[in-house]
C-alpha cells in the first residue's frame, strides 16, 4: 500500500475545537455552520489567487504515485483501486479538508450488487416463447409478472430500427418494470440487443432500477402474459475519496472532480501489461488534488467547494452515480470535471476546451475569467467524440447541474488512450501545471460567488 507523504505543514490553521480540526467528533455538524462560526474557525478571510502556488513538483508526486506500477492500473472492483483511494483520502486529510458531511473521513464507500439471471421464460396467450425469444435483465432475485402488472411497450413493424434500441433504452432508465414487445421484423437488432441484456448486471445497491423484459413478439400492448425469472446476486464494495472546503455560503457548492480508475492490468498482452492510465486519469486527479491544497491553504472561501476523485467511471460510471445521490443537486453550482490533461492541446500551449459548452454559460465565464492572461478555454473540437457524455460530468449534468469536462488530449490521434503505453514519460508536466493554474485561475469568479453558470437543461442530456 502506498503511503501519502505527510503535507500536515501546509494545511491551514484550525482552531482548537473548530468544526474543521480532524479530530472533530461531529462532522455532521457541518452542514449548519452559520458565516459567523466559519469565518471565526478560520481566522477569517480567503487569501487573495495566487495560481503560482500550485506547485508542479506536488503535482508530479500525486501523478507519479497513481500511474506507478504499484497501482496496478487502478482498475475499479479491484484491490489496486481501493489502494489507490487510501492514498488520496490520506492527500485530502493533509491538505487540512473535512470529510463530506455525516461521514467517518474521506472514503465515500457504496454498494454495487452483480445481478446474473439464471432461469426464465415468458409465456404470451398461453404460449411459451422459445429461449431465444426473449431476454430478462432483473435487477433482483426474483420476479413474476401477468397482464397488467407492468408497462408495456410496442416496437411494430413500421417502426424504424432504432426504435427498437430507443424503446430498450427507455425501459431500462425508466422508473419501473417494463415489458417490450419487439416486432419479428426486427429480429436482426433484438438479437443485437439481446447478446448485450443477457449479461450481468451491475446496479448500485442503493438504488437497483427496473427490471426488464423483452420479447420478439407480433403482440399487442393489451396481450396476455406472464413473465418469470429468478437471478444470483453477489455485492462488491467501491469508494469515491471526498472531501470539501466549507465556505462562508454553505448551500452553494463548486465541484472539482475527476476519476481515478483506469482499465488495470490488460490480459494476453507480451511484456508490460500494466495499463498505467497516466494520463487518463492520474492526470485529472492530481490536478483535483492539487486544487484542493491550494483552496485550503487560503482560508474560508466564499462558496463552500466541494473536491471528489470517482471511482468507476471506466466501468459504468458507478462512483459519480451514487455521488449524485448524496447531495441536492440544486446547490451545486458549478463542476469542473479534469479529465486528461497531460497532453497540450491542437490549440497551442496553455489552452484547454471544454465539453458540452453550449449548454451552459459555465465556458463562457471561464473564459471571461482569463481574459487579458496567457491562458485560454475553448469549446471541445471533437463533437463527434460525443466527449461530453464519456465522463462523469453527464451524471451530473442530467440533473441540471452546469457540469463540464476540462481537456487538452487531441483525443482523436492520442496512440495512448487506454493501451499500456500511458505512461507518466509521455506527458508534458509543465502543461500539466499550466493547466491546474489556469483552471484555477477561470473557477475563481465562480469560488468567489460573484459569477453563477446557467443550468443545464436535463430534457437535452440523454
Amino acid at each position: 500500500m502506498s503511503t501519502a507523504p505527510d503535507r500536515r505543514t501546509h494545511a491551514r490553521a484550525v482552531a482548537p475545537g473548530s468544526p474543521f480540526a480532524r479530530s472533530r467528533p461531529g462532522v455532521a455538524a457541518l452542514a449548519a455552520l452559520t458565516v459567523s462560526a466559519a469565518v471565526a474557525a478560520c481566522g477569517g478571510g480567503f487569501d487573495a489567487p495566487d495560481p503560482s502556488a500550485i506547485e508542479r513538483a506536488y503535482v508530479e508526486e500525486v501523478l507519479t504515485t497513481l500511474a506507478s506500477d504499484d497501482m496496478r492500473g487502478r482498475s475499479a472492483f479491484s484491490e489496486d483501486a481501493m489502494r489507490a483511494a487510501r492514498y488520496l483520502a490520506a492527500e485530502y486529510e493533509a491538505a487540512g479538508l473535512s470529510p463530506m458531511p455525516g461521514a467517518d473521513g474521506f472514503l465515500q464507500t457504496f454498494t454495487v450488487r452483480s445481478v446474473a439471471t439464471g432461469e426464465a421464460s415468458v409465456t404470451l396467450g398461453g404460449t411459451d416463447l422459445a429461449a431465444d425469444r426473449f431476454v430478462v435483465r432483473s435487477s433482483q432475485p426474483s420476479l413474476a409478472w401477468s397482464t397488467g402488472q407492468v408497462p408495456v411497450v410496442v416496437v411494430g413493424a413500421d417502426a424504424p430500427p432504432q426504435a427498437v434500441q430507443q424503446a430498450v433504452v427507455g425501459a431500462l432508465q425508466g422508473d419501473a418494470d417494463a415489458l417490450v414487445f419487439v416486432h419479428p421484423d426486427h429480429a436482426a437488432v433484438f438479437g443485437q440487443l439481446r447478446g448485450f441484456l443477457a449479461r450481468p448486471l451491475r446496479v448500485l445497491a442503493s438504488t437497483p432500477g427496473p427490471s426488464v423484459a423483452v420479447a420478439l413478439a407480433d403482440a399487442a400492448a393489451d396481450a396476455s402474459f406472464e413473465v418469470r425469472a429468478t437471478a444470483t446476486t453477489t455485492e462488491e464494495t467501491l469508494a469515491n475519496v471526498a472531501g470539501m472546503l466549507p465556505g462562508v455560503r454553505t448551500d452553494e457548492y463548486v465541484l472539482f472532480s475527476a476519476h481515478y480508475d483506469h482499465v488495470g492490468v490488460r490480459s494476453g498482452v507480451q511484456g508490460d501489461s500494466i495499463a498505467n492510465g497516466a494520463n487518463d486519469n492520474a492526470s485529472g486527479t492530481a490536478a483535483v488534488t492539487a486544487l484542493a491544497r491550494y483552496y485550503a491553504d487560503r482560508g474560508t472561501p466564499e462558496r463552500t467547494l466541494l473536491f471528489a476523485a470517482f471511482t468507476a467511471e471506466e466501468a459504468g460510471g458507478y462512483g459519480s452515480r451514487y455521488y449524485s445521490q448524496q447531495l441536492d443537486p440544486d446547490q451545486i453550482v458549478a463542476m469542473f470535471n479534469i479529465e486528461m490533461i497531460g497532453k497540450p492541446a491542437v490549440e497551442g500551449p496553455n489552452t484547454a476546451w471544454i465539453t458540452g459548452f453550449d449548454r451552459s454559460s459555465f465556458g463562457p465565464l471561464l473564459q471571461e475569467a482569463v481574459a487579458g492572461t496567457e491562458y485560454e478555454f475553448y469549446p471541445d473540437p471533437y463533437p463527434d467524440q460525443n466527449l461530453f457524455y464519456r465522463s462523469d460530468n453527464a451524471t451530473l449534468a442530467r440533473l441540471g447541474v452546469p457540469a463540464h469536462s476540462i481537456s487538452t488530449t487531441p483525443i482523436d490521434v492520442d496512440p495512448d488512450y487506454h493501451q499500456v503505453t500511458d505512461h507518466v514519460e509521455t506527458l508534458d508536466l509543465d502543461h500539466l501545471t499550466n493547466t491546474v493554474r489556469a483552471i484555477a485561475m477561470g473557477a475563481e469568479t465562480m469560488v468567489a460567488g460573484e459569477a453563477t453558470p446557467t443550468r443545464v437543461d436535463p430534457a437535452t442530456v440523454n
